[in-house]
C-alpha cells in the first residue's frame, strides 16, 4: 500500500502550544507510517482555511492536519474564530474529497487547559490517516472521482436503496 502523504497547517498564535502539537503530529505520523510532506505556519486559527485549501489542491497531498489552540478571552471572540474556521475547513475537505484532521483545541479553555490538550494533534493525525485508508480502499472511490460529475450511478455495485419498496 502506498504511504499516506500529509500536510500540516499550524497556527503561530499560542506558539508554545502549537509547536508541541506539530512535534507530536510529526511523531505520530511516523508511527502510523505516514509522511509529513509539507508544513505551513499561519498567524492564527482564523487564517487556516486558505492554507488548508492550498494544500488540498496539491496532488502530492492525501490529507491535511489543522493544528491550533483557541484560548478563551473576555469576549466571545474565541467561539467565533473556532466555529468559523472549523466549518470552513470541513467544507474544504468535502470540496476536495480529501480528509482534514481537525486538531484545534478550544474554544472556551484556559492556557493551562490548552497545554493539557496538545494530544489533539495525535487524534487529528490518526483521523486523517484512517480516512485516507478508508477512501482509498472504498470500492469504486477512484472511479467515482475521475468520471463526469453528472453520472447518476456513481456508487459501483451497491444495491439501489429504493429497490426494497418494489412490490413483486
Amino acid at each position: 500500500m502506498m504511504r499516506i502523504r500529509l500536510g500540516i497547517v499550524a497556527a503561530e498564535f499560542n506558539y508554545e502550544i502549537t509547536y508541541a502539537m506539530v512535534e507530536l503530529a510529526k511523531e505520530h505520523a511516523r508511527f502510523l507510517n505516514a509522511s509529513i510532506v509539507s508544513l505551513i505556519r499561519v498567524p492564527g486559527v482564523f487564517d487556516m482555511p486558505l492554507a488548508v485549501k492550498s494544500m488540498l489542491g496539491k496532488e502530492d497531498i492525501d490529507g491535511v492536519i489543522a493544528l491550533g489552540a483557541v484560548i478563551e478571552g473576555k469576549t466571545q471572540h474565541d467561539e467565533i474564530v473556532a466555529q468559523h474556521a472549523s466549518r470552513k475547513i470541513s467544507d474544504l475537505s468535502l470540496e476536495y474529497d480529501k480528509p482534514v484532521g481537525l486538531g484545534i483545541a478550544g474554544p472556551g479553555m484556559s492556557r493551562l487547559e490548552a497545554h493539557e490538550r496538545v494530544e489533539y494533534a495525535k487524534r487529528a493525525v490518526e483521523a486523517a490517516v484512517k480516512m485516507c485508508k478508508i477512501l482509498k480502499s472504498n470500492p469504486g472511490y477512484e472511479k467515482r472521482h475521475t468520471e463526469d460529475e453528472g453520472d447518476d450511478d456513481d456508487y459501483g455495485d451497491l444495491p439501489d436503496v429504493g429497490s426494497f419498496m418494489e412490490v413483486g
